[in-house]
C-alpha cells in the first residue's frame, strides 16, 4: 500500500473527510474492512532486528545458540527506566531483601507524570526517590525535566542497538531511533534493581513496509493512527512491529519516535 495514501487517508479521517484528497474513492483501502499482511513465517535464514537486540542482552545462551521469536530467555538490558512510579518500585525492593543495586548505573529515575501536584504528600514521594537515587548512585531527572521517555533519548540512555526496558506501557517509544524498548511491570523493574536481569519472551514479528514520502501537513502520528485502523483486530497483539521501507529514510526521528510511542 502507497505510504503517501496511507497516511492521507489517516489525515482525512482525522479532518472528518470522507475522500482522501486527490483521489476519486469514496473511502480509502486503509479505512476499509479488507486487510492484507505479512508476518513473520518460520525462517531458515538470519534473524530479524529485535532478535539480534535481544540476543546481544540475552544471558546464560548456549554456544551457537541463537534467539528467536518465541523463546523464553534471561535479559540484561542496558536500562530500566522508571518515573513517578519508582516511589511503587522501592517497597517491592526492599521486600525482597535488596539492599544495594546489582548495577547502579543501569536504574534511571526521571519524574515526570505528576509533577503538576505541588501537594506534600506528592513532592515528599519525590524527595524520597530523589535521595534513594543519590544513596545508591543513580542517574536522577527531576520533575520538570521532561517526559522520561524523551529524557532518555536525548541523554543517550536509550541508544541504537541497546536493549531498554521501563516500568512504563510506552517504553517501545526508544524502537524510534533502532532501540529495542519494552515495557516491565513493577515487579520486574524491582528485579531488575536486585539482580540486574530478568527475563523476557522474545516476541513474534510483523514487518510494516512504508513507501513514498510524507505529503505537506502529514506527521508520524497520521501514519501511526493508520495503522491503528488497519490492525484493528488484534493482529498484532503482543508483536514486535518492524518498519522498512524507502520512506522511513525520510522520516524525521521526532516522526519515527511518535509512531513507536503510539504502537503500545
Amino acid at each position: 500500500m502507497s505510504f503517501r495514501l496511507l497516511v492521507a487517508a489517516a489525515a482525512a479521517r482525522r479532518a472528518g473527510m470522507s475522500r482522501v484528497p486527490g483521489s476519486d474513492a469514496p473511502r480509502h483501502p486503509a479505512l476499509a474492512a479488507r486487510r492484507g499482511f505479512a508476518f513473520t513465517a518460520p525462517r531458515l535464514g538470519g534473524q530479524t532486528l529485535v532478535e539480534k537486540i535481544a540476543q546481544r542482552h540475552a544471558v546464560g545462551l548456549g554456544a551457537g545458540e541463537a534467539v528467536r521469536s518465541g523463546d523464553f530467555i534471561a535479559i540484561r538490558p542496558r536500562h530500566v527506566m522508571t518515573h513517578d512510579n519508582t516511589g511503587a518500585v522501592i517497597p517491592k525492593f526492599n521486600s525482597i531483601g535488596a539492599t544495594r543495586l546489582a548495577d547502579p548505573a543501569q536504574p534511571v529515575f526521571a519524574l515526570d507524570h505528576d509533577i503538576q501536584n505541588t501537594g506534600e504528600k506528592n513532592q515528599a514521594k519525590y524527595r524520597a526517590i530523589e535521595r534513594f537515587a543519590q544513596t545508591h548512585g543513580s542517574r536522577f531527572y527531576p520533575a520538570g525535566r521532561g517526559i522520561a521517555h524523551q529524557v532518555l533519548v536525548e541523554e543517550g540512555h536509550a541508544w541504537p542497538g541497546a536493549m531498554v526496558v521501563g516500568s512504563d506501557s510506552h517504553s517501545n517509544m526508544y524502537g524510534g531511533i533502532g532501540c529495542l524498548g519494552t515495557p516491565v511491570v513493577r515487579t520486574d523493574a524491582a528485579a531488575i534493581w536486585a539482580t540486574a536481569q530478568t527475563w523476557w519472551q522474545a516476541p513474534p514479528v510483523a514487518r510494516v513496509e512504508l513507501r513514498g514520502a510524507l505529503a505537506p501537513g502529514v506527521v508520524g502520528k497520521d501514519v501511526i493512527v493508520a495503522l491503528c485502523a488497519l490492525f484493528a483486530r488484534d493482529e498484532v497483539l503482543n508483536h514486535a512491529v518492524e518498519f522498512a521501507g524507502d520512506g522511513v529514510r525520510g522520516l524525521p526521528v521526532e516522526d519515527r519516535l511518535a509512531i513507536a510511542n503510539m504502537t503500545t
